[in-house]
């Protein structure tokens, strides 16, 4: 397989979402409620589609049960990564999610959950709910009994480019006004933990999972500064923000034409800005802000030409 497997994103309507989806990407979504992009899945529920080429019509879960040669012969049940792009166009609930043990023995088998966020775009004053306060896990009970959320929950400030590391186990929300895209374990398992006490539209609050929560959240928080590091090669500045035990992720800047070896066993590339085509031995084929796709195993070198800015990953 020498040439990329595009894929169509699908997207799930939340009580915090927006239009941004529509207005910045252009994808064709006639609600205003839109809070997610699922780009690249092949999470039971919502699963990426293969819109061209050999597989087309086949989705990603499929691709991983009967070609896993694509993926390099990773072992795994599952598909192990999940990318989105997230519009919060109000607060979404404070929440945490559990690492694997937990999340396996109490989530029906599924894989914990270990995320991060590139900023895309925000307002002036945006910020996320990131980390707390609490020492130990009796204070961190007492604050939330008794309803302590500004003295308990800690925010940071935000700008277009940062990114955040968020293991399992940390308290964590995005904010109003912030647009991010989301590298994650292909996992949909969340804790809430408060939501602003806020109804849908038929008038009931979401659940909560409070004890589950206080189970897998790390006390004291434990604060992960992200130090990017950055390379200049010919054609294009690669950023590496983070290489992890589930993932490993990077910005391409593509300033003209570079070249790449594909020696992962797979990449994960969204295009977040720009224009320009991906060449390999099977032809050129366009791609455009907006686009997802996948570059298998054994695709060899290829060559970026145009003026792209990418979000990269690979378990």
């Amino acid at each position: 397989m020498k040439q990329p497997i595009f894929l169509t994103p699908l997207f799930q309507e939340r009580i915090w979402g927006g239009t941004k989806l529509r207005t910045e990407f252009g994808y064709p979504i006639e609600s205003d409620l839109t809070g997610e992009c699922w780009a690249v899945s092949a999470h039971a529920n919502g699963q990426s589609i293969v819109s061209q080429g050999k597989y087309e019509g086949k989705s990603l879960g499929e691709l991983w049960k009967e070609h896993r040669e694509l993926f390099g012969d990773l072992e795994g049940d599952v598909f192990p990564l999940l990318t989105k792009i997230l519009d919060a166009n109000n607060d979404l609930s404070i929440q945490v999610h559990p690492n694997d043990e937990y999340a396996n023995k109490n989530e029906n088998g599924e894989l914990g959950k270990t995320e991060c966020w590139y900023v895309i775009d925000c307002k002036d004053d945006a910020e996320i709910i990131y980390g707390h306060t609490a020492q130990t896990k009796e204070q961190f009970i007492e604050m939330i009994e008794n309803g302590e959320w500004n003295q308990l929950l800690s925010r940071v400030k935000v700008k277009p480019g940062d990114f955040f590391y968020v293991p399992s186990g940390t308290i964590h929300a995005l904010c109003s006004g912030v647009l991010i895209l989301e590298t994650q374990q292909s996992s949909d398992t969340t804790y809430r933990v408060y939501d602003y006490d806020r109804v849908d539209q038929n008038g009931n609050k979401r659940e909560l999972h409070i004890q589950k929560s206080i189970d897998v959240t790390t006390i004291p928080h434990e604060d992960i500064t992200v130090k990017p590091s950055i390379e200049k090669i010919q054609g294009a500045t690669i950023t590496t923000f983070v290489e992890e035990q589930y993932f490993s992720v990077y910005k391409w800047k593509i300033e003209d034409s570079a070249s790449f070896q594909q020696d992962k066993p797979f990449l994960i590339c969204s295009v977040l800005n720009g224009t320009g085509e991906i060449v390999t031995e099977e032809g050129s084929f366009p791609i455009e802000k907006g686009k997802h796709f996948i570059l298998p195993a054994g695709l060899g070198r290829f060559e970026l030409k145009g003026d792209l800015e990418m979000i990269v990953s690979h378990p």
